[in-house]
């Protein structure tokens, strides 16, 4: 269920595992879909879902796309893999019994960041699972990011919390 990292050569990756009880069809649908995206990942994805199509990201609210990327991988419904700013976004679906195990992994070249960003992407993947489930998304993501980044910040080392909360999420925004 926790995040973990790993180095590989000139880069990190985070890495969630999870078994979700539904059909991998259901599960990729709500990571393809941007009615279902919006309910769990932090921006929109705009663009064609084909291998080597332009991608933008929104955060909602917000007119401009804040970053590009691209599709580096789309094979439904066992494979979506994106670059996101200077980032790889990596999502495998498998079939396991009547669910599917979730796989998301996070690659980035920025230690600091790591408890960062895994306690914002373990908010997201519990969001995801919520989604699924029918069950409404939390009420205060704040309030689970924070914690979180403490756990992770604790797991991976105070190097990996050198870049503070994202705006909106520390303590003086409280």
């Amino acid at each position: 269920m926790n995040g973990e990292l790993h180095r590989a050569d000139d880069h990190y990756a985070v890495r969630f595992v999870r078994r979700l009880p539904h059909p991998p069809e259901k599960v990729w649908r709500a990571v393809t879909e941007p009615e279902h995206l919006a309910a769990w990942y932090p921006t929109s994805i705009e663009g064609d879902r084909a291998v080597g199509a332009r991608l933008a990201f929104r955060f909602p609210g917000e007119a401009d796309p804040v970053e590009e990327g691209r599709m580096l991988a789309y094979d439904p419904p066992r494979l979506l893999e994106f670059t996101q700013g200077g980032e790889t976004i990596r999502i495998e679906l498998r079939p396991d019994g009547d669910g599917t195990e979730f796989v998301f992994t996070n690659l980035f070249t920025e230690l600091g960041k790591a408890a960062r960003d895994t306690a914002g992407w373990h908010v997201c993947v519990d969001g995801l699972a919520a989604h699924l489930d029918g069950v409404p998304p939390a009420e205060d993501p704040h309030g689970q990011w924070e914690p979180l980044f403490a756990h992770y910040s604790a797991a991976f080392g105070p190097e990996s919390a050198t870049i503070g909360p994202p705006e909106g999420y520390g303590p003086e925004d409280a």
